[in-house]
């Protein structure tokens, strides 16, 4: 095996998309993981109007890194499944507020599309 250089061995390289990406990251986004209840505030434009319209479901994944980080959220509304991705770091999403925590063992809750009723709920974590 080969050693480092001496020069090299102190210094970090830092990839320049790293760089730009950090001017935009949002620092003000709550942890949350696959299986809890989020209350997404997302912007909605209606021709020269803005509003606010809140989106709440069970999160059922979490895709991507850095800026380019996305989460779905899926909830059932007048018996239609419905879901919804959006970008983690963007400016549509005003705020993401965490409702409950679920205690789930995947990272990615596909499985919740194929269940009904009772079935299709997420266990919530005990604290």
């Amino acid at each position: 095996m080969a050693r480092p250089a001496p020069e090299a061995a102190g210094k970090l390289t830092v990839n320049a998309t790293d760089l730009v990406d950090s001017a935009h990251r949002r620092d003000d986004r709550p942890d949350f993981a696959p299986g809890d209840t989020v209350k997404v505030h997302a912007r909605v434009v209606e021709g020269n109007r803005e509003r606010i319209q809140v989106f709440q479901g069970v999160v059922i994944r979490r895709k991507g890194s850095g800026v380019r980080e996305t989460f779905t959220v899926r909830k059932v509304s007048f018996g239609v499944g419905v879901e919804r991705t959006f970008p983690l770091h963007s400016p549509i999403v005003a705020k993401i507020e965490v409702a409950t925590r679920g205690d789930v063992r995947r990272a990615k809750l596909y499985y919740l599309r194929d269940r009904v009723g009772k079935a299709a709920k997420v266990k919530e974590k005990r604290v």
